[in-house]
C-alpha cells in the first residue's frame, strides 16, 4: 500500500511519492515567485537536490540555492543566508533537507525582513511578539529525511557559535505555508541517517507521551507515532527502497513534531548541549540518551507505558518497553555511549549548565537538577 493524501495542519501538506513534481504549484499556493532553495552542504550536490532545482527551473522559478549550512546551523550560516536572499531579490524560501536545512531555511525567511538581532526572538515568554510579522517571507518546506518534523514546526533550533548553546527561535508564522512530503526523496538516505533521524522522531513521541503537561490530542498523536516508528523504521533501515515504510516514517516525523507541543524532556535537554559543543548527530544523540532517561523517569511514567505497551505490540508494560528500546537501538546500530560519537573529555559542568538552561527541562516528568543530570551524563558518556 502506498500512502497519498492532501492534509491541512493548518499548513497545506502534499503527501505521497512523486509529489515533488508539484513544487511550482506549492510555490504559487504560498505566493512565491522567486524562491531561494536553502539546504545543507552535504545535500547540495546530490541528485535529489539537482533534480529539484531542475523542477524549479523548468517552472520558471530559477534555480537559486544557498547551501552554506552546517549540520548544527549557526547564526553565521543564517547571516550568510539572509545576505544571499536579499541580494537575489527573493520573495520566499524553499526549505529543503533534514533538520538543518529546514531550520535554517525557515530562519532565512524569518530574519530577511527583521531589523532586530536573532537572539531577541528566542523562545522566552512573549519575545516572539518583537518580530515584524508582516516582514516574514512565505516558506515551502520539503523534508528529505524522516526525523525532526521541522516542516510542521513553528520554530527553529540555531546554535550560538560563541556560547555553543542551541537556541530555539519561535514565531507562529515560521510555520511553512505548504509542505511537500515525498518519500521518494528519502530513498537515498544512508542506513545510519535513516536510523538516527527515525529515532529522533521516536524520541519526540516518547518524550511528548511522557510529559506531565495536559494535551490529550498530542498524547494520542505521540502514541500512534511511536507505533509507526516501531513498525516501519526497521523496514526502512534494512530496505531503503521500501516506499511504504519511508512514507510511514515521514508521517511519524510530522506526528512527533506536532506531539511535542505537549513538551519534551531530559533526552533533548541532554542532547542539545552535547550536540552544540561536540557536533554530534542530533537524533543519534537522542537515541543514546533515551535508555538512561527512561530509567530516571520510571517512577512517574510507568503506569502510562504499562497501558501503552500492548498497543505498541510490546509485552511486559514499562519494563518491557525499556528493554525494547535497548534492543531497538542495538538493531539499528546505535552505540551505548557518546564516546562512540566522538565525545571525548567532555566538560561535565558546562554540559550540566547547558542542560539545565534548555527549555526542554520543563517537560520532563521528573524535576531535573544538577545532581540527576550529572548521573544521566555519567550513564551515557
Amino acid at each position: 500500500m502506498t500512502l497519498v493524501g492532501n492534509w491541512s495542519y493548518p499548513t497545506a501538506i502534499k503527501f505521497g511519492p512523486g509529489r515533488i513534481a508539484e513544487l511550482a504549484q506549492a510555490c504559487a499556493q504560498a505566493g512565491i515567485r522567486k524562491p531561494l532553495l536553502v539546504t545543507d552542504r552535504g545535500l547540495a550536490a546530490l541528485p535529489v537536490t539537482q533534480s529539484t532545482l531542475d523542477v524549479m527551473e523548468a517552472a520558471g522559478l530559477g534555480r537559486a540555492i544557498f547551501a552554506e549550512v552546517d549540520p548544527n546551523p549557526t547564526e553565521i550560516n543564517l547571516a550568510a543566508g539572509v545576505q544571499a536572499y536579499r541580494q537575489g531579490g527573493h520573495d520566499g524560501v524553499i526549505a529543503f533537507g533534514g533538520g538543518s536545512g529546514l531550520d535554517l531555511g525557515k530562519m532565512v525567511a524569518f530574519m530577511a525582513g527583521q531589523t532586530r538581532p536573532l537572539w531577541d526572538f528566542e523562545d522566552i515568554g512573549d519575545w516572539w511578539t518583537r518580530a515584524d510579522s508582516d516582514a516574514i517571507a512565505p516558506i515551502v518546506a520539503v523534508p528529505t529525511t524522516a526525523g525532526t518534523g521541522s516542516e510542521v514546526g513553528r520554530a527553529s533550533v540555531i546554535t550560538n557559535s560563541q556560547s555553543h548553546e542551541k537556541k530555539i527561535i519561535f514565531h507562529p508564522r515560521v510555520l511553512p505555508s505548504v509542505v511537500i512530503c515525498d518519500p521518494e526523496l528519502t530513498v537515498g538516505m544512508p542506513r545510519a541517517i535513516t536510523a538516527g533521524t527515525g529515532l529522533d522522531a521516536f524520541a519526540h513521541c516518547v518524550e511528548a507521551f511522557s510529559s506531565p503537561h495536559y494535551h490529550p490530542m498530542s498524547q494520542g498523536i505521540a502514541l500512534e507515532g511511536m507505533r509507526l516508528v516501531i513498525e516501519n523504521l526497521p523496514r526502512a533501515y534494512h530496505d531503503g527502497g521500501d516506499i511504504e515504510a519511508r512514507a510511514q516514517m515521514m508521517s511519524a516525523a510530522m506526528m512527533g513534531a506536532v506531539a511535542f507541543q505537549k513538551g519534551l524532556g531530559a533526552i533533548h535537554a541532554l542532547s542539545h548541549p552535547i550536540g552544540a559543543i561536540h557536533h554530534t548527530h542530533h537524533g543519534t544523540t537522542n537515541a543514546v540518551c533515551m535508555p538512561a532517561v527512561l530509567a530516571l523517569n520510571a517512577p512517574v511514567i510507568r503506569d502510562r507505558f504499562d497501558r501503552a505497551a500492548p498497543y505498541l505490540g510490546i509485552e511486559g508494560g514499562f519494563d518491557g518497553f525499556r528493554d525494547f528500546v535497548d534492543g531497538f537501538n542495538d538493531s539499528l546500530g546505535i552505540p551505548k555511549r557518546m564516546s562512540a560519537l566522538g565525545v571525548t573529555d567532555p566538560d561535565m559542568d558546562k554540559l550540566i549548565e547547558g542542560a539545565l538552561k534548555d527549555p526542554s527541562c520543563g517537560g520532563n516528568p521528573v524535576e531535573l537538577t544538577a545532581a540527576n543530570i550529572r548521573s544521566l551524563l555519567e550513564a551515557v558518556l
